[in-house]
């Protein structure tokens, strides 16, 4: 089989470290379809293939990665699509829903997870190797340096744990950074209360000045709020729950001048 070689322009990091590769097959819960983003060369794809409790499915861009793995695993082949996931319609593919897991390329790791948001609905479990600080981020609470947009639109919906730590030397070619396996799981909110779209805005102004205190982002984006003052005006955004980002949005849809 022809060797694979990792592109810088994907942010191809290949895993070379079976035990590793086992312990994030390990970590996916059983039943139903599952789609592997990014299989790369296979290390964590034969793990996901022994498993007799899931149907695996995969996401592909690199026409060498397609070859190499068509070559190695024939009987998967059929089910390996040769496209971004970022553009695939779900929805059409997998209407009774798919968890989602893979060695993430590193240079559109949010993207891919605020493509999970999208379909969230149709999207129960992921399991997916990041940037050891891109993990931390999504899943911080609140309070920390590190919580931030992303880990509000994802806790919102889904429960985090931050799995273990995978060191630099364990990849092809090693990256710059350590890396980390994250675990999301939905959790039991349908609706969020307030205006989506509007929570999206506040939760963007808020960390758009993280520094600040809320009073300045939010007048700049939302006007003065006809002289009303909120008590958190006084607090920074990353002390903020998401159920205190809900309740701010409400009270921002009452007294901001909403475009």
């Amino acid at each position: 089989m022809q060797e694979v070689r990792a592109k810088k322009a994907l942010g191809q990091h290949f895993l070379t470290d079976e035990n590793i590769a086992r312990r994030i097959a390990g970590a996916l819960s059983g039943g139903g379809d599952v789609l592997e983003v990014g299989c790369g060369t296979g290390m964590l794809t034969q793990f996901l293939l022994e498993r007799t409790d899931i149907t695996l499915y995969g996401a592909e861009v690199d026409g060498e990665s397609i070859g190499f793995l068509h070559s190695r695993f024939p009987d998967f082949a059929p089910r390996l699509y040769d496209g971004d996931f970022l553009r695939m319609p779900l929805r059409e593919m997998f209407p009774g829903g798919v968890k989602v897991i893979g060695n993430f390329p590193y240079n559109i790791s949010s993207q891919i997870f605020f493509q999970v948001l999208e379909y969230r609905d149709l999207i129960p479990e992921v399991v997916g190797m990041v940037q050891r600080e891109a993990a931390v981020r999504i899943a911080e609470p609140p309070g920390s340096k590190e919580y931030g947009i992303l880990s509000v639109f994802l806790q919102a919906f889904y429960d985090i744990e931050y799995l273990f730590t995978v060191s630099e030397g364990v990849f092809n070619p090693p990256p710059k950074v350590k890396s980390a396996v994250i675990r999301l799981r939905r959790n039991g909110t349908r609706a969020l209360g307030c205006d989506e779209a509007l929570f999206v805005r506040v939760v963007k102004a808020a960390f758009s000045q993280r520094r600040k205190m809320l009073k300045n982002p939010l007048k700049a984006v939302f006007g003065d709020f006809g002289g009303a003052e909120h008590p958190w005006f006084t607090r920074r955004a990353e002390t903020l729950s998401v159920a205190e980002f809900v309740e701010l949005t409400r009270w921002v849809e009452v007294h901001g001048t909403v475009c």
